[in-house]
């Protein structure tokens, strides 16, 4: 879990210190909420006094804090890539996928995006080696979020949605008008748009030539991420503002728990079968791919579960289309991914200035609203 951090929860087990490229922890420090919601979204154990449960609830997670909105950085680069929870950059993001991948993790959920503006210069080549690092030399499933469309984010604008001229629906790698990274890495990245409860993409969520699969992320419950906290909640409130949690960044979590069952259930497949076998089982838009919901929601039973031929997928579009489409443009690979060096130390003047302001983890906490004990979900 690349995040912002994960608060330990009765419900998860065991959280493994991964390790702290924002201040001073181990990753086990979530002053956001966000990261322990996604964690539990994965990986949460039943419990008698409510339906609630992370889709793969044995699975054991391993913290890494990437992400903050309770940190800021004193100056940022012109064009510097910025993740959309605020402190954060394609440097520190690709060490932390690195470092994910060192410590032997099989899914790499990274809930995270970063956005430019289409024809601008984005520089994540490091985060592109540390992604081809991590599926081609460790074999890891990297599962991204694809992000949230907002005019006071880095994703301002939506990219255009599916052309009825186009009769073979492939993706439109030239008309984009957002780049999402890592999401567009889409060789190596399952990426997941969001759905609300009727099936239909949200509003928000961002499409794109990358998208591969979709998920629920809206209508969320998931662990209390407050230190000490052993009930669920279902909003945030800051001031007297509630809001639900929503968005691709808990889309995706479904997907990696799912691809945690699959890696769990079939030992044998590599990380980009995994991916294939995630997309031959989702269930396909009526008009086949679509770049809000890729190849459909995804199906964790059929997932563990399916008989699948290999030329085909019970009766519907073939791997060969999911294949095609998950090559990526040629396009976008003018220049080789280097292979990633040796791990270079984060730069200590974030942290240095994280410092400073770690009091905002203690008095500016995000407040959540709990729900009952006796809560029921769907």
């Amino acid at each position: 879990m690349i995040d912002t951090g994960v608060t330990p929860h009765p419900r998860l087990g065991e959280v493994i210190p991964g390790g702290d490229y924002v201040s001073f922890g181990d990753g086990t420090d979530d002053c956001d909420a966000h990261g322990t919601f996604v964690a539990g979204l994965i990986a949460a154990r039943p419990d008698s006094s409510d339906d609630f449960a992370g889709v793969a609830p044995r699975a054991q997670i391993v913290a890494i804090r990437q992400s903050s909105l309770k940190f800021a950085r004193a100056a940022s680069t012109p064009g510097e890539y910025q993740s959309e929870n605020s402190y954060g950059n394609v440097r520190t993001l690709a060490m932390a996928v690195r470092r994910a991948a060192d410590l032997g993790a099989t899914v790499i959920n990274v809930s995270e995006v970063g956005c430019s503006p289409a024809g601008e210069s984005l520089d994540d080549r490091e985060l592109g080696a540390a992604l081809r690092y991590a599926v081609d030399v460790k074999d890891a499933v990297v599962v991204a979020a694809a992000g949230n469309v907002n005019a006071s984010s880095s994703c301002r604008d939506q990219n255009p949605g599916p052309d009825p001229r186009n009769a073979s629906r492939t993706p439109d790698w030239l008309g984009i008008a957002t780049v999402a990274t890592p999401a567009w890495y889409d060789d190596y990245v399952l990426t997941v748009g969001s759905v609300d409860s009727d099936g239909q993409p949200s509003a928000f969520t961002l499409g794109g030539p990358w998208v591969d699969v979709a998920a629920p992320g809206t209508g969320i419950v998931s662990l209390d991420a407050q230190p000490g906290g052993t009930g669920l909640v279902n909003a945030t409130s800051h001031g007297e503002a509630v809001t639900p949690i929503a968005g691709t960044s808990y889309a995706a979590p479904y997907a990696s728990g799912t691809v945690a069952l699959v890696r769990a259930r079939f030992p044998h497949l590599s990380a980009r079968q995994t991916m294939d076998r995630i997309i031959a089982t989702a269930h396909p838009p009526a008009h086949g791919w679509d770049p809000y919901v890729g190849f459909g929601v995804i199906d964790p039973v059929a997932a563990v579960t399916a008989d699948l031929d290999p030329e085909g997928r019970r009766g519907s579009q073939g791997y060969a289309v999911a294949l095609a489409k998950r090559a990526g443009p040629p396009e976008r690979a003018g220049t080789a991914i280097a292979a990633p060096g040796q791990q270079v130390e984060p730069d200590p003047l974030p942290r240095a200035i994280a410092a400073f302001t770690v009091f905002a983890c203690l008095a500016g906490g995000t407040i959540i609203l709990l729900l009952t004990s006796r809560r029921r979900t769907n």
